[in-house]
């Protein structure tokens, strides 16, 4: 039993310390090359600012020597590098017809401008370049600018040490690699301890069930609540391993409906369409769009899916400017799907509203797809969007039971569907909480009441931003 245990431990150790390596070091790997990237990434851009310096200096600046505009390469050369200060990790010198002509005060680590290799690959050039150097301190990374005038041909040379900028990234990875090592040993030690933990119930369980064997066959291991023997405190601690378990798999499935609740309605909008697409090009472009774009929503819905449940999450929305009519009539034609009851598009504002697109549209949706199903076959339902003041009122109109006042708080928390929802009916109570959640992180909110049709009128009541609003009337 004791190799059975040391190897069942070690075993758990692997399982438990190889996925946290791949991740430690896949982790490292990313952001090295992310951090490397962003350090060449901010070399570049210091070296083509200050390009856009020394021509902004030559077509507008003024010679401090004459007080007129420059003539000669040399005094503008001299002019621009006498007021450069190079960044640390930064040195510039001037050539004036083929030879050093002049330097930043700086003290590099190595003294570009005697550097043969470089003076060799400069000389000549006669566009902006770039390039790379490998000196005793590292890579240099270079720029050259060429300028004539007045007959004289002049060079305007900056290095950045790239190395010497990309030290920080070594050090910070470093300290990284450090401590994703310690937490491998930290969770190494754990890993062990816990894994020992878990199988010392093993040993008592067969010992009990040894002497079980060899002294009186009528026996039974106790496995009751009450009991007070090892045996019992393994069978509750089993008993409390399904618990956890069981919330496991309860998270497991709550996900998995999540992502089904959402996920729902835009294959359903892509399945009808696909279904009812015919040979006409307009019609299949047009139709190709649609599903493009509600593919492209569900992407993103299961990116987010998570941050639905947290409104206040960085990033949740992306509001931009939207035109509200344009809206209304793709959210009808995609609503048209959902169900075979009678869509009206019942009021059409027009005017520039900034939302996220994408966020509102999959609240609405999931709005009409709650109308159709609670809505009779026959019946009707109302999509619409009024600008009001500073705010833009959206809205899904049904005939269906509509929902008691008593029920409509209620309903837009997870998990809570209205006391008239039959149990068995599809859904895990989750469609007016995303709503609400969406309405939230726009800093609006949802209006829940009665409407014109008989059942419930869902309003999603935003801030507009709006200009140049007109009423269009109404349209089915």
């Amino acid at each position: 039993m004791g190799d059975l245990r040391g190897s069942t431990r070690v075993r758990i150790l692997g399982w438990v310390l190889i996925p946290v390596l791949v991740v430690l070091v896949i982790s490292w790997i990313a952001a090295w090359s992310l951090l490397m990237q962003g350090v060449d990434d901010r070399i570049d851009t210091e070296l083509r600012g200050e390009v856009s310096e020394l021509r902004l200096l030559a077509e507008r600046g003024i010679d401090e020597k004459t007080g007129l505009p420059f003539t000669d390469v040399r005094s503008l050369l001299d002019q621009h590098i006498q007021r450069s200060i190079p960044d640390p990790n930064e040195t510039m010198f001037v050539m004036v017809d083929g030879e050093v002509e002049t330097r930043t005060s700086d003290d590099p680590p190595v003294r570009l401008d005697l550097d043969p290799v470089l003076l060799d690959q400069v000389r000549d050039v006669q566009d902006v370049t770039l390039g790379d150097l490998e000196t005793t301190s590292g890579d240099v990374r270079w720029i050259a600018v060429p300028v004539e005038a007045g007959g004289q041909r002049g060079i305007f040379i900056v290095g950045i040490f790239a190395d010497l900028e990309g030290a920080d990234v070594a050090t910070i990875m470093g300290r990284f690699a450090a401590i994703g090592l310690g937490s491998l040993v930290l969770a190494a030690g754990l890993a062990w301890f816990v894994a020992g933990r878990l199988l010392s119930p093993l040993r008592h369980m067969r010992d009990t069930a040894h002497e079980i064997s060899e002294t009186d066959l009528t026996r039974r291991i106790p496995v009751g609540d009450t009991g007070g023997d090892e045996v019992a405190d393994l069978a509750r601690t089993f008993n409390e391993m399904l618990d956890r378990l069981s919330e496991a798999f309860a998270a497991q499935r709550a996900f998995i409906d999540d992502a089904g609740h959402e996920l729902r309605t835009p294959l359903t909008i892509v399945q009808g369409h696909l279904e009812l697409l015919e040979d006409d090009p307009v019609q299949r472009a047009a139709t190709l769009e649609l599903v493009l774009d509600e593919l492209s929503r569900m992407n993103r819905i299961v990116r987010d899916l998570q941050a639905l449940t947290k409104a206040n999450q960085p990033g949740f929305v992306h509001p931009e400017p939207v035109e509200l009519g344009g809206l209304l009539d793709e959210l009808l034609v995609k609503a048209g799907a959902l169900g075979d009851q009678h869509w009206e598009l019942a009021h059409r504002d027009r005017g520039i509203v900034v939302v996220d697109r994408q966020r509102v549209t999959q609240a609405m949706l999931q709005l009409a797809a709650n109308a159709a199903r609670h809505s009779p076959h026959d019946g009707s339902i109302h999509i619409g969007g009024r600008i009001v003041g500073d705010t833009v009122e959206l809205f899904v109109a049904d005939s269906g039971p509509g929902i008691p006042p008593q029920d409509r708080d209620a309903v837009t928390q997870r998990f809570s569907r209205g006391s008239t929802v039959d149990p068995g009916a599809e859904g895990a109570g989750l469609g007016l909480a995303l709503v609400t959640a969406i309405a939230q992180a726009h800093h609006g909110h949802l209006d829940i009441g009665d409407s014109e049709l008989g059942g419930a009128e869902m309003r999603m009541v935003l801030p507009a931003h709006a200009v140049n609003h007109t009423f269009a009337g109404t349209r089915s």
